[in-house]
């Protein structure tokens, strides 16, 4: 069966590169190219499912994880693997908590990238190396400041949070919510202020530092608001 490859980069030097490397594991391998999510959307109108998608984190319209997010929201089973030149151990461990396949540095040689991508296709995470003796250390432990924060949340405030981390979208909050996506949008933003960051991605990832279950337990305590 021949494999279906979708790179999602605006870079064309690297594009280029992925699709040889890509074409030397796989030779009859179709390799499609997107250089935007909406491109993206585009390329899965017309094959709908790939064997791996390989994103960018960097794309022109995306802020953070919000290209990857939007993804895992529309094709959830889809395999997506970050390449990135980004190596910070706190960003593959958010991208990882988003239900990635993997994350792949693109300082990676080529023939580790095959070995990389053959891995994922079997089944296999793949990380950065030394990713794992690092992330502990990478992360910082004292939380007193932001679980004081999630604090302030009302109980349906914390719902929403709950499905901003699940990659959810407005519209598809609303709909779970029983509320118009205007009220959705309101919440988003009183988390947004009290938690103290820019976009529901810094959120998100401000979130993965904490024990957001206890929390969520708190909230239900406390009833509805």
């Amino acid at each position: 069966m021949v494999a279906h490859f979708l790179v999602v980069d605006d870079h064309p030097l690297f594009l280029e590169a992925l699709k040889h490397v890509l074409h030397g594991a796989y030779p009859d391998a179709v390799v499609h190219e997107a250089t935007s999510i909406n491109s993206t959307h585009t390329a899965f109108e017309s094959q709908q499912k790939f064997d791996l998608v390989l994103l960018d984190l960097s794309l022109p319209g995306t802020n953070g994880l919000d290209g990857l997010l939007e993804l895992r929201t529309r094709y959830p089973k889809q395999p997506i693997v970050i390449v990135s030149a980004l190596e910070d151990p706190r960003i593959v461990h958010e991208v990882m908590t988003c239900g990635a396949a993997g994350y792949i540095p693109k300082s990676t040689r080529g023939a580790e990238l095959r070995i990389a991508i053959r891995d994922v296709l079997a089944g296999n995470l793949v990380l950065p190396n030394g990713y794992q003796s690092v992330q502990t250390d990478a992360l910082p432990t004292n939380t007193s400041v932001l679980t004081q924060r999630l604090a302030t949340l009302t109980p349906q405030q914390v719902r929403v949070l709950q499905m901003l981390r699940q990659g959810m979208l407005n519209k598809q909050i609303a709909y779970e919510l029983s509320v118009g996506e205007t009220t959705v949008k309101a919440h988003v933003s009183e988390i947004l202020r009290k938690l103290r960051v820019s976009s529901r991605t810094q959120a998100v990832i401000e979130v993965a530092k904490t024990d957001f279950e206890v929390i969520v337990t708190n909230s239900k305590d406390r009833g509805q608001e």
